[in-house]
């Protein structure tokens, strides 16, 4: 039996199972390719020639659809939408008619994987980008999608578009990434999968010194780093949405809920309020994939008509820091009908 219980068969939100008394570790083994202006992996930026595979349940993959849409890619760069629940092989495309990917014409996500290594032995994750004409899988590097997105796509960028990773400011956005990632983002987890009394417990106070030292910060600045939306927001944006409606019961993190936290309650509704945030938040999904999925967890799958979430458009009063959302540019126009999130799936 292995000393911890790892992330390599299931998807990248979510562990296959808990192994009594492991610690959870998340495999971060993903395909590296990447997509870049220069083509030096194989795969230059082109307009229409690869898509983008996510599923709005999951929060890794939210970021790329966070950061697609404030960047304007939509032309560039197509979307397919995974439903928000999956099996042990893949996630599918529940969504389309016929469960068929209209531009990939598959199945399961699993298809475009085996395209590009028929043996791949890894977890099937979103998101990934598929290269169109040979529907191989070309990247799952999420954390590498979205600073591509800002640096090696910046010819399909629309007018306006932030710049959400700049370079002044990047050794610190990469230093404050990296903590929420491992204290918060994968901190939730590291609570919700944990094997031992032990593990949880070393697990849920590093959640929560993380979550006091972010509400430390976040009380006199309006964002995380700088005085714009960078791309350190976008990545604990995910996390937040989440923690009341999953992670606070379903992964136990219940020391408090986000409501609970002054400063970051008012900064989780300004970036939701802020357009490419809460626009590509779909609350019922979200609770879908957890509740249902982890049956591990919740082996009913019954999943919680809580909490209420019209808290998340009241005023947040965030504005008296100051801080300019976009900087220079300007807010992204509203999203496509056929990629908005339904409306009563959102407070918004």
């Amino acid at each position: 039996m292995s000393s911890k219980a790892t992330d390599n068969t299931g998807t990248a939100d979510q562990a296959s199972y808990v192994e009594p008394g492991a610690e959870f570790t998340r495999d971060t083994n993903y395909i590296s390719t990447r997509i870049t202006a220069d083509g030096r992996d194989g795969y230059p930026v082109e307009a229409g020639r690869y898509r983008l595979v996510a599923a709005r349940a999951c929060p890794w993959a939210n970021r790329t659809l966070i950061a697609r849409r404030l960047l304007g890619l939509e032309d560039a760069l197509s979307l397919g939408l995974c439903g928000p629940t999956h099996d042990q092989r893949s996630w599918t495309f529940d969504l389309d008619p016929g469960g068929v990917d209209p531009v990939l014409g598959i199945e399961r996500l699993q298809e475009a994987y085996f395209a590009r290594q028929p043996d791949y032995p890894r977890g099937i994750t979103v998101p990934a980008i598929v290269d169109v004409p040979t529907g191989k899988v070309v990247t799952n590097d999420y954390a590498q999608i979205t600073l591509d997105f800002s640096t090696e796509w910046t010819a399909f960028h629309r007018d306006g578009a932030p710049d959400l990773y700049p370079e002044s400011l990047r050794s610190e956005i990469d230093e404050v990434a990296e903590l929420v990632y491992r204290d918060v983002n994968n901190g939730v987890y590291r609570c919700g999968f944990a094997g031992s009394q032990d593990k949880y417990d070393a697990a849920f106070d590093r959640l929560f010194a993380r979550l006091d030292w972010l509400e430390d910060r976040l009380t006199h600045r309006r964002y995380l780093v700088g005085d714009t939306i960078t791309e350190a927001d976008v990545r604990l944006f995910t996390t937040l949405a989440r923690f009341d409606p999953v992670y606070h019961g379903h992964f136990k993190c219940n020391r408090n809920p986000l409501t609970a936290f002054p400063a970051l309650w008012g900064y989780a509704r300004d970036l939701f309020q802020t357009p490419g945030f809460g626009d590509t938040t779909d609350f019922v999904q979200i609770k879908q994939h957890y509740y249902i999925v982890h049956t591990d967890l919740n082996p009913t799958q019954i999943v919680p008509k809580g909490p209420e979430l019209s808290g998340w458009v009241t005023p947040h009063g965030r504005e008296e820091l100051g801080g300019r959302p976009f900087g220079d540019g300007t807010p992204p126009p509203p999203p496509r009908a056929e990629e908005a999130v339904p409306s009563d799936h959102t407070p918004l």
